[in-house]
């Protein structure tokens, strides 16, 4: 950025009191990090709840000696391999000192009985956070550096030798769109609180359009805007979070997932995607620019069968935010505004099956 070009719009995460359901035993919790997080020695411990977000909990603490984040598993009773915790803590100590710019991490708690649920601590990254998958803020010039930024990136992360990084173990290298289906069918299934026929259509339509698997990366499994932090006042990437869903997978899938912002409809703040607007008068790219983007970074061509990809990632987006408004149906998700989900997973399914019905059967 110029040093005459206005700044970006402060995108300063909000934080909150923690939320009556997500509310733990803090002196615990002082009393835990005392000797074991530098600095600390167990007073003047200030907790906050980042606001927004549907998946595991996240609070920022205010140290004497710094400013941590806290992340862990929501409470009561959860789906099957959700909320891992345990592997978001790994994956990012194994990508540290890479080019894939991730916060330092300190401890990992596995014991339950400290607050609750397992949880892990890292450093608190100062910069922006555009909660969604469209930015809105800036110039247009900001923005299309913005999406560079993203597609580089996601680059660099499928680059990574995920062997010497320690991660060879990290998720099975056979055969990952087939369990992927699976996995995303049974998550589907079992959040299913009402009938809705796309849904089962595309799972099965997926089941008989199965991709190869040629290729094996580390995947994030839900690269997005909303899961970067950027820089205060320039348009690059200062850290990548929520690493809930990484595995060894294929790099399109993460691909694709990343072009979603370009068949989602604007939602209720207007934020969820761009199809229907005029988002390149915006300095958005188009998802053929970006894409190319990623390819030049990659080293790679351009994919010809991506479109599979982005209907499996529409379906398994579909199923994650079904599973977020049942955890609000049961009350427990992370935001209270997730009760109103119900219509955001309709859509998705609906828009996948309709692409899916473009490719032919």
């Amino acid at each position: 950025m110029t040093a005459e070009a206005p700044p970006l719009q402060d995108g300063a995460p909000v934080l909150v009191s923690v939320l009556e359901n997500h509310r733990f035993d803090e002196a615990a919790l002082a009393g835990y990090l005392s000797g074991r997080l530098p600095g600390f020695n167990g007073s003047g411990l200030v907790v906050r709840q980042f606001q927004g977000g549907q998946s595991n909990p996240t609070f920022h603490l205010q140290t004497p000696s710094g400013a941590y984040v806290l992340r862990k598993k929501p409470p009561g009773k959860l789906l099957p391999s959700a909320h891992a915790v345990e592997r978001e803590f790994r994956v990012m100590q194994a990508l540290a000192g890479s080019e894939v710019p991730v916060p330092m991490t300190h401890l990992l708690c596995e014991d339950a009985d400290v607050i609750g649920t397992p949880f892990f601590v890292m450093d608190h990254v100062p910069g922006r956070i555009f909660a969604d998958r469209v930015m809105l803020s800036g110039t247009a010039e900001d923005r299309r550096a913005v999406y560079g930024e993203l597609a580089r990136v996601l680059a660099a992360l499928h680059r990574v030798d995920w062997r010497a990084a320690g991660l060879a173990d990290f998720g099975k290298t056979e055969q990952y769109m087939e369990r992927q289906v699976q996995r995303w069918t049974r998550q589907w299934e079992a959040s299913k609180v009402e009938e809705m026929p796309a849904m089962d259509r595309v799972a099965a339509w997926l089941s008989a359009h199965l991709p190869e698997d040629s290729e094996i990366a580390i995947a994030h499994g839900d690269y997005r805007l909303g899961n970067v932090i950027l820089h205060p006042t320039e348009p690059r990437i200062a850290a990548v979070l929520d690493w809930e869903l990484a595995t060894l997978g294929h790099p399109l899938a993460d691909l694709a997932y990343a072009c979603l912002t370009y068949h989602l409809p604007p939602g209720p703040t207007g934020l969820t995607g761009v199809l229907g607007t005029d988002y390149q008068q915006m300095g958005i790219p188009t998802q053929e620019e970006f894409v190319a983007a990623y390819c030049r970074a990659a080293g790679r061509p351009v994919p010809a069968d991506l479109d599979v990809f982005i209907v499996f990632s529409m379906f398994r987006l579909a199923s994650i935010v079904a599973g977020v408004w049942r955890r609000a149906l049961d009350g427990n998700a992370s935001d209270p505004r997730a009760i109103g989900y119900r219509e955001r997973y309709r859509g998705m399914a609906d828009g996948a099956w309709t692409i899916a019905q473009r490719l032919g059967a």
